[in-house]
């Protein structure tokens, strides 16, 4: 070869190809990386902020239909407190594992008492326009007929709309605010029901 022969920096320059293992392995930890945040985010929501339900059962009725899916959310319980009428998911008191969904029917204050079939809160019969006209309410085992109770500190009652077919506070008593979901926002299915809850 000729010593005044100038040879072409690329020569020298050009990267070798990667391997087509390289790429996917690349594309795989990116995945990966992207996963993993998407993750976390989710699981911020889910603890913090809102959770996904299915209504399993009729004990919401006819406000709620079973197989019915909602929005759970969880900021308003952590900034106020929450509100006679309002449809909240709460723990099962008797099993945790289990989400029960309910309408709030008292609060820390009131008095409750149930009585020829009506409820009556702080001595004033309730009205229930989220019910059928006419729907009778029994007692139970632990709110008993005629029995007026005063929901203490932290105390809430919580009934299903369904009041034949529900397991609610006139059976197992009142519930704390530690004890709640969250507060019923929307529903996104089925689509002919989709909409606010919070006015339900």
């Amino acid at each position: 070869m000729d010593p005044n022969t100038t040879i072409p920096t690329s020569y020298y320059t050009q990267e070798p190809k990667k391997s087509l293992f390289n790429n996917l392995g690349g594309l795989f930890i990116e995945l990966f990386e992207t996963l993993v945040v998407f993750g976390a985010i989710f699981a911020v929501i889910y603890l913090f902020v809102a959770q996904f339900h299915k209504v399993s059962g009729l004990s919401m009725y006819p406000t709620m239909h079973d197989g019915d899916y909602l929005v759970t959310e969880k900021v308003s319980y952590r900034f106020g407190e929450p509100q006679r009428g309002q449809i909240v998911v709460l723990k099962n008191p008797r099993d945790e594992s289990q989400d029960f969904i309910k309408r709030i029917i008292a609060v820390p204050g009131d008095t409750l008492k149930v009585e020829g079939n009506s409820v009556f809160v702080n001595g004033e019969k309730l009205n229930e326009q989220y019910l059928p006209p006419n729907t009778p309410t029994h007692s139970g085992a632990f709110l008993q007929e005629g029995l007026e109770i005063k929901a203490g500190k932290n105390q809430y009652f919580v009934f299903g709309d369904n009041r034949n077919h529900s397991s609610d506070s006139r059976e197992w008593g009142s519930i704390t605010k530690e004890e709640f979901v969250g507060k019923a926002f929307i529903r996104y299915w089925p689509p002919k029901s989709i909409g606010n809850l919070t006015d339900k």
